[in-house]
């Protein structure tokens, strides 16, 4: 399976991804670093935006909250 995700990486060389991943074992990867500076979206929820979307979007959450309605 080949996959891309976004991610930035500093100028130590160390990367944060956008999205937390989960892989059986070692892959290779390819690195490819753009000419232009990460977006000015506010990191913090630029990487738990998958995460928050997971446990928002569920049956449980929408039954939790339907007295609102």
């Amino acid at each position: 399976m080949i996959s891309t995700i976004e991610a930035v990486i500093d100028e130590n060389g160390a990367i944060e991804l956008a999205e937390p991943i989960k892989l059986n074992g070692k892959h290779r990867a390819l690195v490819t670093i753009l000419d232009e500076p990460p977006s000015e979206r506010d990191e913090t929820l630029w990487l738990s935006e998958e995460a928050l979307r997971r446990d928002w979007l569920s049956p449980e959450e929408d039954e939790a909250w339907a007295h609102l309605k």
